[in-house]
């Protein structure tokens, strides 16, 4: 016995054909939208197919056409916010472009990344967006890229591989908000980051992500040029579920030398931080000031709100896209590539130090 729904897996081209009256050729061309065919012979074919509830198999087609109008997009987290947003970005705009997407989860782990790859081009997709999960080891990337397959990179670098990159410049306003928690007296400032390592990190350790490295990088400058010296032992990494993310934070906090003031690696973290501050019995910002990367609606409902380093997280992902429809199709690059520059937007969770911290809380004019 067969069901509607088994009829309709199996309509094929010759089945739309016979009910047509045509050839299989003739068929084929008119729902392919090539070749010589009659306007009658168009309207009897798209009919049948429409009663039939034809449709076509994509991977054949792409196997006859070389394309399938189709992007697979690598993202780290998509639980987090910021890969979320970017993602809207991307399938807005190749939606515009006739393009659909396939979106792939790697919980920032470099082998289901390589995994991930893999699946996409054993489905003939025409290009791949990629926020690599390392941007160290990249072979898999270098080995779509010298395969010819069009590649951009999201939200992160890759070394060593000359691709499109869509990405802001984290060392510059890592400086700039560090110099600004600087400026208002906080010295001990830690940084918590769900960057995985195999060890507890230590300073000058080489890190996997650009974008943490950067970030890193931009507060060590900006201390120097305070002539203080950066503390690499509020430094911590590999923050997971909610419970690990508390626990560091609470790290951090206690002790005769903790942190006046915390900066958060994403807003998927933020909210575990938040809450370890508040479980502690600690105010924001009179006893402890936050700060954290990007910019959603919560952090202007919270009390007080929050400051942020807001980033123009779905013009990148349009960006993004854009950038690899335009190598799919063959087009020359524009003159000058969009920059992409992050914002800091300050609100009320950042004060001065308090008195009972023993820090010195002189500071300098703004």
């Amino acid at each position: 016995m067969s069901s509607d729904g088994a009829r309709r897996r199996d309509v094929t081209v010759a089945d739309v054909a016979k009910a047509a009256q045509v050839s299989k050729a003739q068929a084929a061309r008119a729902l392919g939208n090539y070749g010589a065919v009659s306007e009658d012979v168009r309207e009897r074919v798209l009919a049948a197919a429409e009663e039939l509830d034809y449709r076509p198999n994509e991977l054949a087609r792409s196997m006859n056409t070389g394309k399938s109008h189709t992007i697979g997009v690598v993202v780290g987290d998509i639980e987090n916010p910021h890969f979320g947003l970017a993602t809207r970005g991307i399938t807005d705009t190749a939606k515009k472009s006739g393009f659909n997407v396939i979106l792939v989860n790697t919980d920032e782990n470099t082998a289901a990344e390589v995994d991930a790859v893999r699946v996409l081009l054993d489905k003939r997709v025409d290009g791949l967006i990629v926020a690599p999960a390392s941007s160290v080891e990249t072979q898999h990337l270098r080995r779509v890229h010298d395969s010819g397959r069009p590649l951009v990179l999201l939200d992160r670098s890759a070394e060593g591989l000359e691709v499109e990159t869509v990405a802001v410049d984290m060392a510059a306003i890592s400086y700039e908000s560090t110099r600004y928690l600087l400026q208002t007296g906080h010295r001990r400032i830690a940084f918590i980051s769900t960057l995985r390592t195999d060890a507890a990190y230590t300073a000058g350790m080489r890190l996997d992500s650009s974008q943490i490295s950067d970030r890193l990088d931009g507060m060590r400058r900006a201390f120097a040029d305070m002539g203080c010296a950066f503390p690499e032992d509020l430094v911590r990494l590999n923050a997971g579920g909610a419970d690990s993310i508390r626990n560091l934070t609470r790290d951090v906090l206690q002790g005769n030398d903790a942190a006046t003031a915390v900066v958060a690696s994403d807003g998927l973290i933020a909210l575990s931080v938040v809450e370890a501050i508040q479980e502690l019995g600690l105010a924001i910002p009179a006893d402890v000031s936050f700060l954290m990367y990007d910019d959603f609606a919560w952090t202007r409902l919270t009390t007080p709100p929050l400051t942020v380093i807001a980033q123009p997280v779905y013009d990148m992902g349009v960006a993004a896209a854009s950038a690899l429809i335009r190598q799919i199709e063959g087009r020359p690059p524009a003159a000058a590539a969009p920059e992409f520059s992050a914002t800091l937007v300050r609100r009320g969770s950042v004060g001065v130090v308090p008195a009972s911290s023993g820090e010195s809380v002189e500071v300098p004019a703004l």
